[in-house]
C-alpha cells in the first residue's frame, strides 16, 4: 500500500506541474513562454548527449511576418519549406522563438537539427524569427529576453560551458563543407551582422556569452562542472545508437514496458550509460531507464587540443583534408587504427595524438 500510495502521490504532483504550464499545441507544434520553457526543459528527459547550441536567424520570415498571433502557422510553413523544398524529414530547428519573445517547438529534441551543414550531430538548434542584420528588425526586449534566458536554460540542462564551442552562430561555418572557418570564406551572415552585437566570435564572447553568464550567476566564462546536470563520476561509457529507433523501457527486459516520459533514441543519438545489466545499458542516472545494448556501440569523447586539426577521408597523412576543427571543440570517436580516429557515423577520420580523451 505504501508503494501505491507513493504512485498515486507523485501522479497527483506531476499532473498539478502541468497545470501550472498553461501551454497551447497545433500542427504537432506547442507553444509557450519563457517562464514555461525553463520548467519544461528541465524536466524534460533527453536520451540524446548534447555538446552545443547553435543559434540562428531566421531573415525571412522575419518581423514583418508576425502578426503577434500567428506562431503555429509561420512555424507549419517553415516546416513544409524544409519537407517539401529541401527533402528534409522534418523541420530544421528543435525551437524558433518569436518577437514577442514566445517560443514553439520544432522537431524532437532526440534528432539533430538540419541547420548547419556538416555540423548537426549532438547539437539543438535555436531559429530567432527576424532578420538581425544591420539595417533589418531592430530586436525588441522581450525577444532579446527569452534568446538570453533559454540559451541558458539549455546550458544548464545539458551542462555545457558558456564558450564559443559550446555556443555557436551559423555564420562561423563554410556553407559547402561545414568546415569552421570562423566566417572568413563561404558563410551566411546568421545570426544576423547586428545578433546582439555582431556575429563573429569577438562579438559572441564580448556581448552574448556575458549575458548568458549573468543569467546563470556565473562570473567566469566557463560554467562550473557542479551546475551539470549528471555527474560524470556516474557516467560508465558513452554509446551510439545504429537502428532507426531504439525504444527506452522501463526494465531490462525486451518485455518491459516502455517508458512514457521519454521519446525513443534514434540513429546516431550517442547516450550516456550509467549501469549495464544482462547486454542492456542504463541511460539515466535518476531513473530505471534501459536500452537494449545490441543496438548500441561504444564510443569516446574527444576534445580536440591543437589549435587547428585536420579532418581526412583516411586514416593517414596521405589521405586529403576534408575540413578541420578547431581547438577545443568536443567529438564522439567510434574507432581506432593505428593512431587515427574515426569520427562517430562519419567516414572522416583524424590523429589520436591531437586529441584528449
Amino acid at each position: 500500500m505504501d508503494a501505491l500510495r507513493k504512485e498515486i502521490l507523485r501522479i497527483l504532483l506531476y499532473l498539478n506541474y502541468l497545470n501550472e504550464i498553461v501551454m497551447q499545441t497545433k500542427y504537432g507544434f506547442t507553444s509557450m513562454n519563457i517562464d514555461e520553457f525553463e520548467k519544461w526543459i528541465a524536466s524534460t528527459k533527453v536520451a540524446r548527449t548534447v555538446l552545443r547550441v547553435q543559434q540562428h536567424h531566421t531573415y525571412n520570415p522575419n518581423y514583418s511576418s508576425f502578426k503577434g498571433d500567428n506562431q503555429f502557422e509561420l512555424q507549419r510553413a517553415m516546416k513544409n519549406y524544409h519537407v517539401n523544398k529541401n527533402g528534409w524529414a522534418d523541420i530544421g530547428q528543435h525551437f524558433s522563438t518569436f518577437p514577442d519573445g514566445s517560443i514553439v517547438t520544432g522537431r524532437s529534441l532526440e534528432t539533430s537539427p538540419a541547420c548547419i551543414y556538416g555540423q548537426n550531430a549532438n547539437s539543438i538548434c535555436m531559429e530567432h524569427v527576424g532578420n538581425f542584420d544591420k539595417g533589418g528588425d531592430e530586436m525588441t526586449a522581450a525577444h532579446r529576453d527569452t534568446i538570453i534566458r533559454m540559451t541558458a536554460a539549455l546550458c544548464k540542462k545539458f551542462g555545457l560551458a558558456v564558450n564559443s564551442n559550446k555556443i555557436v552562430y551559423h555564420h562561423w561555418y563554410n556553407l559547402s563543407t561545414g568546415e569552421r572557418n570562423n566566417g572568413t570564406k563561404n558563410n551566411k551572415s546568421c545570426p544576423g551582422t547586428n545578433f546582439f552585437g555582431g556575429n563573429k566570435i569577438e562579438d559572441c564572447e564580448k556581448f552574448f556569452l556575458p549575458l548568458i553568464n549573468k543569467q546563470l550567476g556565473n562570473s567566469s566564462s566557463t560554467l562550473s562542472t557542479s551546475t551539470t546536470t549528471t555527474s560524470p563520476d556516474k557516467l560508465i561509457k558513452y554509446v551510439c545508437v545504429n537502428s532507426d529507433t531504439l525504444n527506452v523501457r522501463k526494465k531490462p527486459d525486451a518485455k518491459s514496458d516502455k517508458v512514457s516520459d521519454r521519446e525513443a533514441a534514434t540513429l546516431g543519438a550517442v547516450l550516456r550509460v550509467y549501469k549495464e545489466k544482462n547486454g542492456w545499458y542504463k541511460i539515466s542516472d535518476s531513473k530505471e531507464h534501459w536500452v537494449n545494448g545490441k543496438y548500441c556501440f561504444d564510443v569516446k569523447r574527444a576534445t580536440v587540443k591543437a589549435d587547428t586539426l585536420n579532418v581526412r577521408s583516411g586514416a593517414g597523412t596521405k589521405f586529403p583534408k576534408v575540413g578541420s576543427l578547431k581547438k577545443g571543440e568536443e567529438i564522439f570517436i567510434e574507432r581506432e587504427v593505428e593512431g587515427w580516429c574515426e569520427l562517430t557515423m562519419d567516414d572522416k577520420w583524424v590523429s589520436k595524438d591531437y586529441l584528449t580523451f
